[in-house]
């Protein structure tokens, strides 16, 4: 969840910027210079694909913990920072192309965000269009279905009454995390990749702004969501410290000594 909270964070510096820029200062970074061009055309989709895929490993993540008794080797620390390197790892081979052979001077002395070999675009928005959205959201409702299909067998056999793990929060959230992905992504990255228009209309800067707003949402959504999590939280920001973690400072009493009368 870290991990997603960075590529949150950098989903911000992309396209989203751009628009800010082509509005206030009437330049983007895809046409300011190549190295800007390189560096965002592949940020754009490698951050964007990578916080998806770590989302499906969550909700994989949520499925195993509900469906199975005791602990599996996914759920080990060391497989998770494998599995985040290997998510890492993948998205960044498959977008790497952007650092390699996009953007050129056209011959009339701008910079161009293609190729010369092949069209960039809107090609890599139909492959976006599938690892982005369509692939996750699908392994996203497979997932999250075995997790509610899990919790009402447990309720109904009573093998979670008492477990310190909110299920009923967990599975909630992810319920709601991917009924937000499927109205404020999908649409705009369908409208990317088959009604984009130049230069870009409302309808897509209403979808593209709904597209960023989603990365924002994870922190209010586990604030309104997990009890837990609210808690700490607060007393975060009031600076508390909980009662379990104080440590109390052992007092050590001087006993005195009797000298003896020499007298």
């Amino acid at each position: 969840m870290r991990t997603i909270a960075v590529f949150d964070i950098l989903m911000l510096y992309g396209w989203n910027l751009d628009h800010y820029l082509s509005i206030v200062h009437g330049f983007t970074l895809l046409t300011y210079s190549i190295p800007t061009c390189k560096i965002f055309g592949f940020l754009n989709y490698f951050a964007a694909q990578s916080s998806a895929w770590l989302r499906v490993f969550i909700c994989f993540d949520r499925y195993l913990i509900t469906s199975r008794l005791h602990r599996t080797w996914f759920s080990r620390q060391k497989s998770v920072l494998i599995i985040i390197t290997c998510i890492i790892t993948i998205t960044t081979l498959l977008n790497c192309h952007f650092l390699i052979f996009t953007c050129y001077y056209s011959s009339d002395g701008t910079i161009n965000p293609n190729a010369k070999l092949y069209e960039i675009y809107p090609l890599w928005d139909y492959v976006n269009l599938g690892v982005y959205n369509c692939a996750p959201f699908i392994l996203m409702v497979i997932f999250n279905s075995g997790v509610i299909y899990h919790l009402i067998h447990r309720r109904l056999v009573q093998l979670i009454q008492n477990s310190t793990i909110q299920y009923r929060a967990i599975s909630i959230t992810l319920i709601i995390t991917t009924f937000l992905f499927l109205i404020m992504t999908i649409p705009a990255t369908i409208d990317a990749a088959f009604f984009a228009t130049t230069p870009t209309g409302i309808l897509e800067k209403i979808l593209d702004s709904a597209l960023y707003t989603y990365h924002i949402t994870s922190f209010p959504l586990y604030f309104i969501t997990f009890k837990d999590f609210r808690r700490e939280c607060i007393m975060l920001m009031t600076c508390k410290i909980n009662n379990s973690r104080k440590i109390v400072p052992t007092q050590t009493t001087s006993i005195p000594m009797k000298t003896p009368n020499l007298s």
